[in-house]
């Protein structure tokens, strides 16, 4: 038997014997599925809860999934007003985003070869890291403490400015590491057969939906940053970012007003007064879902028992209304969509999915040439050890379906003057109004969150 071939079965060997261990580890579907329905029911404490359960918080450096299951409690923490530990988790998560960036390892790349993507430790996506910065600001916002907010805003804009470096860098490295890969070759063979585009047109037409914003950028930070530069009277530093949230989402009128309200201010040395930026985060954000393609269209034989390959794809969860009415002294404005957290997640996505497919054809190759060599022998002993081998790669064929689900479907805005009386009236669409009462200030954001439709609304004030 060649050598190569020999190496091969005691490798697949001694992964089939520790099957038990790599199925008793599969849970990440069900600690998801737990999280969300707490999530999407406005039972923030509970979802907290639950999410805590996933991660050692007294852990120095990050393993497995602890990072998913921080930035989980983060969300709902804050989504509940508990300020100080959501920001407490929220500065966690960043420690380990920051290790990931410093460490960028091809065994990662090797081990999901040989097993699945799963066993890479989750690491975060870009918007996860520009998200971070985000909600720390608002909950220092939310304290009064306008420093420390400004200081994530700047962080956040500074992450979205590198995004498309970083895309590139990691997209660089991972072609060096996929071009050594064994079975490469064979690997990029099946990645250019029609069978295999036509196979997951099928599975997931849903792949090219949406296109990115301008250089990966999520135009609501931009748009948020905006509101706190206006709303404390820093009028230039506001103008250059809605001029830029402007060219990200043309369509949306009421920026494009607001904009040239705020030059013309800055051109009269002028600050917004007695204002009022609602800002409302809409439903929740897509998960990840699995779906297979088992069919034997690497080696068209009947030498191989199975071989397969399970691809994770975005499925979008619905938004709790399509825009909140807002009364002020009885003026109806209405939200408008600043950012499609859906678009933004699936770009992302979309960069990902070709290097995940080829991982998953090289994992697949390597086993149906193992299957195949065995096969080939002729004797009983190789047809089981073949099947084991067929075995083992049904049972790993998972997709990675991990994916931070606390982010919403949408945010959108609304700008209006204060109103003499100090109430707003908010209708979501069709559902019942509630009032806002402000405060006895001088601009004023309103932030709220409705997670689904008839569910509570949250809402934060906060004077600026």
């Amino acid at each position: 038997m060649n050598k190569r071939i020999y190496v091969l079965i005691i490798v697949f060997t001694a992964i089939v014997l520790s099957l038990p261990l790599i199925s008793g580890c599969n849970s990440m579907q069900e600690r998801l599925q737990t999280f969300n329905e707490r999530f999407e029911a406005a039972d923030f404490n509970s979802a907290a809860t639950s999410a805590q359960k996933h991660f050692d918080k007294n852990r120095k450096n990050p393993d497995n999934d602890d990072l998913l299951w921080i930035l989980q409690t983060a969300a709902a923490k804050r989504s509940f007003k508990d300020y100080n530990r959501s920001t407490k988790y929220f500065d966690k998560a960043e420690d380990f985003l920051k290790f990931y960036d410093l460490r960028w390892s091809g065994g990662d790349q090797v081990a999901a070869m040989v097993v699945n993507d799963n066993v890479i430790p989750y690491q975060g996506e870009q918007y996860d890291r520009v998200m971070v910065n985000t909600y720390k600001a608002l909950n220092f916002m939310a304290q009064g403490n306008f420093d420390l907010a400004r200081v994530e805003f700047n962080r956040a804009l500074d992450r979205q400015r590198r995004t498309k470096e970083v895309f590139e860098k990691e997209i660089n490295k991972e072609k060096e590491q996929l071009d050594k890969a064994q079975y490469g070759s064979l690997a990029k063979s099946t990645l250019e057969d029609p069978k295999l585009g036509q196979a997951l047109h099928d599975k997931y037409p849903e792949l090219d939906a949406y296109k990115a914003y301008s250089n990966y950028v999520n135009p609501f930070v931009n748009y948020l940053a905006s509101v706190y530069f206006n709303g404390t009277g820093q009028t230039s530093e506001a103008r250059d970012l809605l001029k830029e949230t402007c060219g990200l989402v043309p369509e949306n009128n009421s920026i494009a007003q607001e904009f040239d309200e705020t030059e013309k201010l800055l051109a009269a040395n002028g600050t917004f007064k007695n204002t009022v930026w609602v800002i409302f985060e809409n439903g929740v954000g897509p998960i990840r879902e699995e779906f297979r393609i088992d069919l034997p269209i690497f080696i068209a034989t009947n030498r191989v028992f199975y071989a397969g390959i399970a691809l994770p794809k975005l499925k979008y969860r619905d938004g709790a209304v399509t825009s909140l009415q807002i009364d002020s002294d009885g003026t109806i404005y209405n939200t408008s969509v600043v950012c499609n957290m859906d678009r933004v997640i699936h770009s992302e996505f979309k960069k990902d999915f070709d290097a995940a497919l080829f991982r998953a054809i090289v994992s697949t190759t390597a086993k149906v040439v193992a299957q195949y060599a065995l096969t080939s022998q002729g004797s009983t002993g190789a047809n089981l050890l073949a099947m084991g081998i067929a075995a083992y790669s049904f049972m790993t064929n998972d997709a990675d379906i991990r994916i931070w689900t606390a982010l919403p479907k949408d945010f959108q805005v609304a700008k209006m003057p204060k109103p003499q009386n100090n109430i707003l009236k908010i209708t979501p669409d069709n559902c019942q109004t509630f009032d806002i009462q402000l405060p006895n200030c001088n601009n004023v954001l309103v932030y709220i969150k409705i997670v689904q439709r008839n569910a509570k609304p949250v809402y934060e004030i906060i004077p600026m």
